[in-house]
């Protein structure tokens, strides 16, 4: 796949833009003061896979205990400010690595002077965060994709008249079609990586399906540099949701792929309970192959003969099969445990 060619910014350690692999982010949803429960939550999501993780600065208490947290935690640390350009200059001081700011409301120029000023320093990249609730009011009130980029334009223009160009870029709009455009005229207008998704994108399974609608047409045409999939949940969700879609779009190729049946009127198998539990082993092992759950033991195998392993059940019992060929007959009772045995000897 052809990527988008960006400047390339220092994250932390990590690198973003250029050709790097897409970077995976989640934010808190813990006050960042609480210190021990907000580095429990940012190293369970960098267990399960998250690269940079973001944290609210709503005061000062917050801001100050970014040092603390930096102790803590080993991927790097985004600040979001909104509002206060003092939290800016004060989460930069305590360590972060980045900070999110939406410059139509972080205050005059002279605010974000200070702010870039202490960023280019310190050698933090800024991110310009433009959602449809927060546009440059002096362009429109109106979230359009052509107004989410003018009023990235106008922002990104103050930083780089100050000489920083050390940027990050994102126009997250409420929907699907807005969102699309506006990332693909962004990525013909700026230079500077792409931070995508969906603002608001909602509950879980809302939340994915709007949030994969627009973001995998972006990334199959090499578009983007990180990604959010913004949801009304826990983070640990939002990046196993990633995860799975960088994976299905074959841009984080190790990790695990699991095929299964939607079901009928012939299955006579309990298969949708197994297919959940081979997943879990399959995304809790970090196994990068191919294994399916099939409910027909007439196509199944065929179906799914690209898979590494697989099962197919028919009248209470399945057969395993290796690339389309089927290997052994077993009870219904024992079929997760032989294929998780056939999994380890892979």
């Amino acid at each position: 796949m052809k990527r988008s060619q960006t400047l390339k910014v220092k994250v932390g350690r990590l690198t973003l833009g250029g050709s790097n692999r897409v970077l995976i982010q989640s934010m808190c949803n813990i006050k960042t003061s609480n210190v021990n429960a907000v580095s429990k939550q940012i190293n369970e999501c960098a267990k399960l896979g998250a690269d940079i993780m973001r944290v609210s600065v709503l005061d000062t208490n917050d801001a100050k205990a970014i040092k603390e947290i930096k102790k803590k935690i080993k991927i790097p640390l985004v600040a979001d400010i909104h509002f206060d350009y003092r939290l800016a200059i004060e989460s930069i001081n305590s360590g972060a690595d980045a900070i999110r700011i939406n410059p139509g409301n972080i205050g005059s120029i002279d605010k974000i002077k200070k702010v870039v000023t202490l960023a280019k320093r310190k050698n933090v990249p800024i991110r310009i965060g433009v959602n449809s609730g927060s546009l440059d009011k002096s362009i429109s009130d109106k979230a359009s994709a052509i107004n989410l980029v003018k009023s990235a334009k106008k922002h990104v223009a103050i930083l780089e008249e100050l000489g920083f160009k050390n940027i990050i870029i994102s126009l997250k709009g409420s929907n699907v079609k807005d969102t699309i455009a506006a990332y693909t005229l962004a990525s013909k207008t700026f230079k500077y990586p792409l931070h995508l998704g969906i603002t608001e994108a909602g509950p879980s399974e809302i939340g994915i399906s709007r949030s994969v609608a627009a973001l995998a047409p972006l990334l199959l045409n090499g578009i983007g540099n990180t990604i959010r999939i913004s949801l009304s949940d826990e983070p640990q969700k939002e990046v196993i949701a990633c995860k799975r879609l960088l994976h299905d779009v074959v841009l984080y190729p190790n990790y695990p792929t699991l095929i299964s049946c939607p079901t009928c009127g012939r299955t006579q198998i309990n298969l949708i309970p197994l297919a959940n539990k081979v997943l879990k082993y399959l995304e809790d092992n970090h196994i990068n192959k191919k294994v399916a759950v099939m409910g027909c033991v007439v196509n199944g195998p065929g179906e799914a003969k690209e898979c590494d392993l697989g099962l197919a059940g028919g009248k209470g019992e399945w057969v395993l099969f290796k690339k389309g060929k089927v290997i052994k007959k077993i009870k219904e009772k024992d079929a997760f445990d032989t294929l998780i045995k056939e999994i380890k000897k892979l």
